[in-house]
């Protein structure tokens, strides 16, 4: 069915938003992507309406959020935790030696020189191996990334996404961050929402869950920590355009009343 702006009854929310498949369609690189005028546009309104309880989660740098999403910038989760920037604009990132990576850089920099059809996007601490391109060589990439985890472990780790796989610091933890940015304000005594549609995130839904907050899972996906499900990216820019709109004028429901009736464990557009 499709998800209407009230599905969720609370005024004060702490809004959570994965960017590429939730906010955005995925592109054949992470350098293609665009962000339309009338999408910073939503997010400035649901920011707003939140009283700044909106950050976004990804896996780019907050550099890149900030060129993406420009003249717009939110708080932000970057590199699946490894940094993150609060509502005062202040930028906190985790330890870690970034020249671990330089050999398996320069060793998957000669690899690609024989497969120009994959992308590497070289991050502050991390390297993501995008095989969107071409399909057909994923055991390829797997294999490849896989062996150069095992060479870093256990400071690095491999995330797998969709048609990329990443190493990124161990020590990196969406939960951890989310948990923090719910520890101040705007954010603090707000019931959390995290949509995203990324494998990596799951995480980040356990702790909404345990927050008593709503996790949304974006496309169709028969396992996760999700409580509801988005089948679109559409369906997400939707349901943030009419909660704008349809929420303005109504009456506040705390969240000691709520009631999940008539909401289904499974949403979708």
């Amino acid at each position: 069915m499709t998800l209407r702006g009230r599905f969720i009854p609370e005024r004060s929310l702490a809004l959570f938003l994965d960017v590429d498949g939730t906010l955005l369609e995925l592109a054949a690189s992470p350098d293609a992507v665009r962000v339309p005028a009338a999408l910073r546009n939503t997010l400035e309104l649901a920011s707003h309406r939140e009283s700044g309880a909106l950050a976004l989660v990804s896996g780019r740098t907050l550099d890149d959020l900030d060129r993406l999403f420009a003249p717009s910038r939110f708080p932000a989760l970057g590199q699946h935790g490894f940094e993150r920037r609060d509502a005062r604009g202040r930028v906190t990132r985790a330890g870690v030696d970034h020249r671990l990576l330089e050999p398996v850089r320069a060793r998957l920099c000669a690899w690609l020189d024989a497969h120009d059809n994959l992308v590497l996007e070289e991050k502050t601490t991390a390297l993501a191996l995008h095989y969107r391109r071409a399909p057909h060589l994923q055991s390829e990439v797997r294999e490849m990334m896989e062996s150069a985890a095992a060479a870093l472990a256990p400071q690095y780790r491999l995330f797998t996404g969709k048609c990329v796989y990443e190493l990124a610091p161990a020590c990196c933890s969406i939960r951890a961050a989310l948990e923090a940015f719910m520890s101040e304000p705007p954010f603090v005594g707000r019931v959390p929402v995290f949509v995203s549609d990324d494998e990596t995130d799951e995480q980040g839904f356990d702790a909404v869950n345990a927050l008593g907050g709503y996790s949304i899972r974006v496309g169709r996906h028969t396992r996760s920590a999700a409580r509801f499900q988005f089948a679109t990216v559409s369906g997400v820019i939707a349901w943030l355009r009419e909660r704008n709109t349809s929420m303005r004028h109504e009456p506040v429901v705390s969240r000691r009343d709520r009631s999940d009736r008539g909401v289904t464990g499974l949403l979708s557009e």
